[in-house]
C-alpha cells in the first residue's frame, strides 16, 4: 500500500531530553546583557544570581523559609552533595525505578558504604512510595527521566522524623511538588526551563538545615559538597555567592527562562503546556496497536518526558527498529534525539516540557505514523 507523507512539519524538530528546547521566544539577543569578562563576586554578577535565586522561589512558590543554592555538575552535582553531606546518622532507604535513580543506589551502596535497603522496580512501573518506613531518610526520583514515570497521589507522611531527598530534575517546573513532604529537592536548568547544562539547584527545608549543622559525616567532604563551615551553614551559597564559578553566560539564559515562565502565567501555565504536550502523544497512542506508553499504570505518565515503547509483533529486534524509526525522523528533520535512553527499553522518548510547543509535537506526530508504516514495511 502506498504511503503518505505527511505535509505539515514541526517549526522546531528540538525533543530532546536534555538539553531540552529553548523557550519559544528565545534568541541569541536575550542573552546581550549578560556580564562577560566580569567576576561573578563583583556587584552585579551576585545581583544576577540572587535574582535566579529569587525567581526559582517565586516561580516554583517555594515557601520563604527554605534555602535555594545554586552548585556546580548540573543536578547530578545536586544530588551528590545532598547525599554525601546529609547520610549516615540514620539507615537510609533508596528508590529506584529507572537508570538515574539506579545510579544513586549504587554510588550510596558502593561509595558511601552505609546502611541502606533497596527498593527497586522495573521500567514502566513504580515504587510503592506509601510503603516505604519514613522515619528512614528516603532517596528518591520524583520524575524518572529515562522511565518516563513519576510519583502519583500524596504518600509521604507529614510527620516523618527521617528526611526525603528528591531528585526532581524533569519534574519542577512541570509537575507540582509538595514542598512541605521535601526535604532536599535538587533540578537542573536544561530539562523543562531549557537552559544551559552544568549548573544545579539543591532547595533545602528547615529540617534539611538543622540536619546540616548537627550531624557531621564520618567521610572526607569534597569542597564542591561543603554547605557547613564551623557547624552553620554558609548562608552566602543561598545568596547567589556560589561555592564556584558559574557561567553568567548561562545564568542569563536561565533569567530568560524564568521571566518567560512569568510572562505567561508562571507554574500553572507551564505544567498546562507540559499537560497539553504529553496528552497529545497519549491520544496519539490510544488510537494505534503499535505504540504505548511505556508507564504501565496511566497515573504516573511523565508529562515531561514521555517514554514509548513499539508493541506490534512483527518486530523481531525491537532496539534496531527503534533506532531507525529515529534516524528516520531525524533525517527528514522532524524530530532530534528521541531514541530511548541507552539503559532504558527499546523506544522512543519525546520531551513534552513547557519550551514545547503543542503544534509542534502534533505535526511531529503524522511523521512518526509515517515512519513507522515505512520501516515496518522495509
Amino acid at each position: 500500500m502506498a504511503i503518505t507523507t505527511p505535509g505539515a512539519r514541526p517549526a522546531n524538530p528540538r525533543f530532546s531530553s536534555g538539553p531540552c528546547a529553548k523557550p519559544p521566544t528565545w534568541s541569541l539577543d536575550v542573552l546581550k546583557d549578560a556580564p562577560l569578562g566580569r567576576s561573578h563576586r563583583a556587584a552585579v554578577g551576585k545581583e544576577k544570581l540572587k535574582e535566579a535565586i529569587d525567581l526559582t522561589r517565586d516561580v516554583l512558590g517555594i515557601p520563604a523559609d527554605y534555602r535555594i543554592g545554586i552548585v556546580p555538575a548540573s543536578d547530578t552535582g545536586a544530588v551528590e552533595m545532598a547525599m554525601w553531606s546529609l547520610l549516615g546518622e540514620r539507615p537510609v532507604q533508596m528508590v529506584a525505578w529507572e537508570s538515574f535513580g539506579a545510579g544513586w543506589v549504587s554510588d550510596v551502596i558502593k561509595q558511601l558504604k552505609i546502611e541502606a535497603s533497596e527498593h527497586i522496580e522495573d521500567y514502566g512501573h513504580i515504587v510503592d512510595m506509601a510503603a516505604l518506613d519514613y522515619d528512614q531518610d528516603v532517596v528518591f526520583t520524583w520524575n524518572g527521566t529515562t522511565s518516563g514515570v513519576r510519583v502519583a497521589g500524596d504518600p509521604i507522611p507529614a510527620n516523618r522524623t527521617g528526611l526525603t531527598i528528591c531528585d526532581a530534575t524533569s519534574a519542577a517546573f512541570a509537575q507540582d511538588l509538595p514542598w512541605d513532604k521535601l526535604d532536599v529537592t535538587t533540578f537542573s536548568w536544561q530539562k523543562v526551563m531549557g537552559g544551559e547544562a552544568a549548573h544545579g539547584m539543591i532547595v533545602l527545608s528547615p529540617r534539611s538545615v538543622e540536619r546540616l549543622e548537627n550531624y557531621t559525616p564520618p567521610w572526607p567532604m569534597p569542597k564542591i559538597f561543603r554547605m557547613t563551615k564551623g557547624g552553620k551553614l554558609i548562608e552566602g551559597i543561598f545568596k547567589g555567592e556560589t561555592i564556584n564559578t558559574p557561567s553568567m553566560l548561562c545564568v542569563e539564559d536561565y533569567l530568560f527562562a524564568l521571566h518567560w515562565a512569568k510572562s505567561i502565567g508562571g507554574l500553572d501555565a507551564l505544567k498546562m503546556r507540559a499537560d497539553a504536550n504529553a496528552q497529545a502523544i497519549w491520544n496519539f497512542c490510544a488510537t494505534r496497536d503499535w505504540i504505548d506508553n511505556l508507564a504501565v499504570n496511566a497515573a504516573t505518565r511523565s508529562n515531561t518526558s514521555v517514554c514509548l515503547k513499539f508493541t506490534d509483533p512483527r518486530i523481531k529486534d525491537g532496539a534496531a527498529f527503534a533506532k531507525a524509526i529515529a534516524k528516520r525522523l531525524e533525517v527528514e528533520g522532524i524530530a532530534l534525539d528521541i531514541g530511548a535512553y541507552r539503559d532504558a527499553p527499546a523506544g522512543l522518548r519525546i520531551w513534552c516540557g513547557a519550551t514545547i510547543e503543542t503544534s509542534d509535537i502534533e505535526a511531529m506526530l503524522p511523521w512518526l505514523d509515517w515512519a513507522f508504516q515505512t520501516e515496518i514495511n522495509a
